[in-house]
């Protein structure tokens, strides 16, 4: 399989998740539209509403590349910044088998 996975943990400020959730919204906007990208979906930790995930799914290498280096990539990223309480924590998977792929 040559999809690429990655799930980014983002911890928001004290209090903001609700507010990080909701800008990070915009991103859907654009992911929609790329080829290459299976899944993009927004998570709510259950236990700490001050904890966002984000399971992403890329047909390949490529289409990973194409998402990150594209042009509203990096705005968006500096639009969560009032929002976020740390760094994005970032892990990246290669899938083995399951149902979808």
């Amino acid at each position: 399989m040559n999809q690429v996975c990655l799930i980014a943990k983002l911890p928001a400020a004290e209090g903001k998740g609700a507010e990080l959730a909701e800008a990070f919204k915009a991103a859907f906007e654009h992911v929609n539209k790329e080829d290459g990208t299976r899944y993009y979906i927004l998570h709510a930790d259950a236990a700490n509403a001050d904890v966002l995930y984000v399971y992403e799914m890329y047909e390949n290498q490529d289409a990973a590349n194409a998402h990150m280096t594209a042009d509203w990539f990096a705005p968006f990223g500096k639009s969560l910044a009032p929002f976020m309480g740390g760094r994005p924590e970032m892990t990246f998977l290669t899938p083995i088998v399951g149902k979808g792929l």
